[in-house]
C-alpha cells in the first residue's frame, strides 16, 4: 500500500503527537483557513478552525476545492468555526470527545476556585494571617446544558465529589448516567442549581440561550461556568444579572467574539473570572485527537464506515 499523505493545519505539537500515532503516514503542514492549494497526494485534510469567534467565513471554496481530498477531519466537535462549503463534498468528522476531560476538569476547577476563594486566600504577609470564610461543593447541585461527551465526562466526576448533577440536552435521549437527572425545561435547571455549565454548540438554536427570561429564574448566588461557546450567552443580560446579584459569579473561559474588544466590562467586572479559551491546551486534546483519527484512518484504508461523521442538521 502506498504510503498516505495528509495534509494538516495544525501547529508542529499536534503534527508530531500525530506522526507519533502514525509511523506510516506522511502528515504535511499547511496554512490554516481557506486551502488555495494542497499537496497532490493528500486524500485527507486536518482542519483548524477557519475563524475565531465572531470572526467571518470564507462564502465560496478555493478554485479546485475538494483538490484530491476524501475526508476532513476537524480539530474541534462544534462546526460553527468552518464554512457551509466544507461539508458539501468529502466526508467531514469531527474531534468529538477528544478534549471532554480537559474541559471537565476545568470546570470542576472554577467551582472549587469560587467555592475555596482560590487565589484570595493566599497570603504574603504577616499582618492578613486570618480565617476566610469557605463554602462546601459537597451537597450542591450542578447543571449541566448539553449532555454529549463533555456532559459524560463531568457527571461522574461531579457526582465522586458529592454534587448532585442535573442535565437537559437538546436530543429527546434519555440520559442514562448514573445519578445524572434529566430535565426538559432549562429554567428548571436554573432555579436548581447552585452551578451551571454550558456544554452545547453553538447552532441556530442555542445562540443567546442564557438570556434575560432564563436567568430571571436563577438561583440565589449561581455559579454560571462557559467552556462551550461564547455566543450560547446573551452578555448584555448576564452583565445585568451580575449587577443586579442574580448571578454571583460568572467563570467564562469562552466568549463572543474572541478576543474581546479591549473595553469589554467582562474584563474589569469584579464578578466575572475570565480566561482566553484556554481549557482545551493540555496534552492530552493532542493525544486523544491523535488515537481518534489513527482508529478512523483504519476504517478509511479499509473503506469502511467513518466514526464521528458530522450531522450538518445538529451542527456538530
Amino acid at each position: 500500500m502506498s504510503r498516505l499523505v495528509v495534509a494538516s493545519q495544525l501547529n508542529e505539537a499536534f503534527n508530531t503527537t500525530f506522526a507519533e500515532q502514525l509511523p506510516d503516514v506522511e502528515i504535511v503542514g499547511v496554512p490554516a483557513g481557506t486551502p488555495a492549494a494542497l499537496p497532490r497526494d493528500a486524500q485527507v485534510l486536518i482542519a483548524a478552525p477557519f475563524r475565531k469567534a465572531g470572526g467571518s467565513l470564507p462564502l465560496s471554496p478555493p478554485p479546485g476545492w475538494p483538490f484530491n481530498v476524501k475526508w476532513v477531519q476537524l480539530v474541534s466537535v462544534g462546526i460553527d468555526f468552518y464554512p457551509d462549503w466544507l461539508f458539501d463534498g468529502p466526508a467531514v468528522t469531527s474531534a468529538r470527545g477528544s478534549s471532554a476531560v480537559a474541559l471537565a476538569e476545568f470546570a470542576l476547577a472554577a467551582i472549587f476556585a469560587e467555592a475555596k476563594r482560590l487565589p484570595e486566600i493566599w497570603i504574603d504577609r504577616f499582618e492578613q494571617w486570618a480565617p476566610t470564610p469557605l463554602t462546601l461543593v459537597a451537597g450542591k447541585t450542578l447543571g449541566l446544558v448539553g449532555f454529549g461527551a463533555i456532559g459524560e465526562a463531568l457527571a461522574p466526576r461531579a457526582r465522586a465529589l458529592g454534587l448532585n448533577v442535573v442535565a437537559v440536552r437538546r436530543s429527546s435521549r434519555p440520559i442514562e448516567a448514573p445519578g445524572v437527572e434529566q430535565l426538559h425545561d432549562l429554567g428548571e435547571l436554573f432555579e436548581r442549581s447552585d452551578f451551571v455549565v454550558l456544554a452545547a454548540p453553538a447552532t441556530p438554536e442555542t445562540v443567546g440561550l442564557v438570556g434575560r427570561e432564563v436567568l430571571a429564574r436563577a438561583k440565589p448566588g449561581l455559579h454560571l461556568i462557559n467552556i462551550a461557546r461564547g455566543a450560547l450567552i446573551d452578555d448584555d443580560a448576564l452583565l445585568e444579572a451580575l449587577d443586579d446579584g442574580r448571578v454571583a459569579r460568572a467563570s467564562l473561559d469562552v466568549t463572543h467574539p474572541e478576543p474581546l474588544p479591549f473595553n469589554h466590562r467582562y474584563y474589569s467586572h469584579p464578578k466575572v473570572r475570565l480566561s482566553p479559551h484556554t481549557s482545551v491546551h493540555t496534552p492530552d486534546t493532542r493525544r486523544n485527537l491523535a488515537a481518534q483519527f489513527a482508529a478512523n484512518l483504519a476504517r478509511f484504508r479499509d473503506g469502511a464506515p467513518l466514526a464521528d461523521l458530522v450531522d450538518t442538521a445538529r451542527g456538530y
